[in-house]
């Protein structure tokens, strides 16, 4: 009785640290290739392109938004009847229109958000890892699949969806983030966690 009650704890010891490892170097992989894709590859370019006018931009925002946010302009005033957002849709058909994510101070401190982005990436490796422990058998293809399956789903949920409501710059390289880290991490969670 004693021994398989310390088998079964030793068992789930080893569970445990085979999801906390393989969690931290699969949050290690997501951390390491969002750093590459947004710094060294450049993939997000698209995304944060620069324009000589940005001071001119910057004071006029300054002067004329008084809160912190996300702006979609042209937009209604709250409480406009759908008649009349429909009216003013047709006039603003054909016409610039723009996304605006404005803050008040700019604030290059980059270790709080640096630490949050690796807790993120280590949850997130260790629901999955949580997920895979589910499965009976898992082999290095379910593992690998179920990876990338996350990593699409993610993606669709909400790279894509913003894309088709606000045709956002950089799609291919939010998918491209997808396939690659979650692949990658997947490449690693199958190495580790493979049933044996």
């Amino acid at each position: 009785m004693k021994s398989s009650v310390y088998l079964n704890t030793l068992t789930k010891t080893a569970i445990m640290k085979k999801k906390i490892i393989g969690s931290i170097v699969g949050g290690l992989i997501l951390f390491i290739w969002q750093a590459l894709s947004h710094t060294v590859l450049m993939l997000h370019a698209d995304q944060e392109k620069y324009t000589a006018n940005q001071d001119a931009i910057l004071n006029f925002l300054g002067t004329q938004l008084q809160e912190e946010g996300d702006y979609v302009m042209p937009n209604f005033p709250p409480g406009t009847s759908m008649q009349d957002m429909q009216k003013q849709g047709e006039a603003f058909t054909g016409k610039p229109w723009a996304r605006i994510s404005f803050h008040k101070v700019y604030d290059m401190n980059m270790t709080m958000p640096l630490i949050r982005t690796f807790l993120v990436d280590f949850v997130l490796v260790l629901l999955l890892c949580w997920i895979l422990f589910e499965f009976a058998k898992a082999g290095f293809g379910k593992i690998f699949l179920c990876s990338l399956i996350v990593g699409l789903i993610a993606f669709l949920n909400q790279a894509y969806t913003g894309y088709i409501w606000y045709h956002t710059a950089g799609i291919y390289a939010d998918l491209t983030d997808a396939v690659v880290s979650w692949g990658l991490c997947g490449i690693w969670l199958g190495w580790w966690l493979r049933k044996k």
